[in-house]
């Protein structure tokens, strides 16, 4: 009895070895899935998508997959549920897939212009179309206080830039009215509340497109996701009251608004987003094998990933001085968390 009770034993110890080996095996041999988010799956970066797969199969000998999306929930369920090895996605996104599977872990971020994480940030912006610009002043300074009972569009409630800091920044700016001293972010989701009425773009450039279309007075969208597609035409970049105009031979969806104009009225730094890995379903022996590709001198220097200072190619990144992929920690996208508590 004791001889039969062992040899059952030894036989669950082993399925259990081969098991988590097979598992293991499955997680490292298969292809690579990479999923998108609505902004960066549009045509005109299929070649800077291609590109990034390119290195990523090079590293690990496998096919990468490119899982294009129209909403942000999908990706961020793709990645968190291991159906994607690989996603490019904004901070709150990365912290909420990593808040659904603890096994999402970042993998590299585009650096700032110094080659570090120090200056490693992009801007979200509040715009109005610039024939509105007088509204949005207090005292002849551009201002939020008159956002109010607007048309309001944000991108997704899961956008870092488009929703999870902009909001944030109104709550702290009107929570100091007696009337809004209660304000959060769920009463900016929906109309009749704060705003006249929300709308939502389903991507940065959808949002873009909700402002200059007119079916929003203002709206939250990011730099890098529309600078493909528009111009400075007045004031200093990334600033209060700089004016952008969109390019006449913009693409899709901005073909059909060459010239149109808007205008900054608030513009907040962001933390950069990250390239994240569900790393249960990737294996660490590839995330390592991708970490070291992508953060090579060859990648750093790759004009079709980070595009160079005045090229017409539609790209990811801009290569202005020192930008790269550079290793963050889970710990940096912190201020991020701070602002959902």
């Amino acid at each position: 009895m004791k001889k039969s009770l062992l040899s059952i034993a030894m036989l669950l110890l082993l399925a259990t070895i081969l098991g988590a080996c097979s598992n293991e095996k499955s997680a490292s041999s298969k292809d690579i899935t990479m999923v998108w988010y609505p902004n960066e799956s549009g045509n005109d970066l299929k070649a800077a998508r291609d590109e990034i797969g390119k290195v990523i199969e090079e590293a690990t000998g496998k096919k990468v997959e490119h899982k294009l999306t129209t909403d942000y929930a999908v990706a961020i369920e793709s990645i968190a549920g291991g159906k994607a090895q690989l996603a490019f996605m904004g901070a709150q996104g990365y912290i909420e897939a990593k808040n659904k599977s603890e096994t999402v872990e970042p993998v590299v971020v585009p650096s700032g212009i110094s080659g570090t994480l120090e200056d490693a940030v992009y801007y979200s912006w509040l715009a109005a179309r610039q024939a509105d610009t007088e509204k949005y002043k207090t005292n002849g300074e551009f201002s939020i206080d008159n956002i109010e009972n607007s048309k309001f569009s944000f991108v997704s409630s899961s956008s870092t830039s488009g929703f999870k800091v902009p909001s944030s920044s109104i709550i702290s700016h009107f929570s100091k009215e007696e009337q809004w001293k209660d304000l959060t972010a769920e009463d900016l989701m929906e109309g009749d509340k704060f705003f006249k009425e929300v709308l939502y773009g389903d991507s940065h450039q959808g949002s873009a497109i909700n402002l200059l279309s007119e079916r929003a007075d203002v709206a939250a969208f990011c730099d890098t996701c529309v600078g493909n597609y528009i111009e400075l035409a007045d004031g200093d970049a990334n600033s209060v009251g700089a004016t952008y105009k969109v390019r006449q031979d913009a693409a899709e969806p901005f073909n059909k608004l060459p010239g149109e104009e808007f205008t900054l009225i608030s513009v907040t730094p962001v933390l950069n987003s990250p390239f994240v890995a569900n790393t249960e379903t990737l294996g660490e022996e590839d995330l390592k094998k991708i970490q070291d590709a992508l953060t090579s001198d060859v990648v750093g220097n790759n004009e079709k990933i980070f595009v160079p200072e005045g090229s017409d190619v539609s790209g990811l990144f801009k290569k202005t001085a020192e930008e790269r992929f550079i290793v963050a920690e889970d710990a940096w996208f912190n201020p991020i968390r701070e602002l959902s508590k």
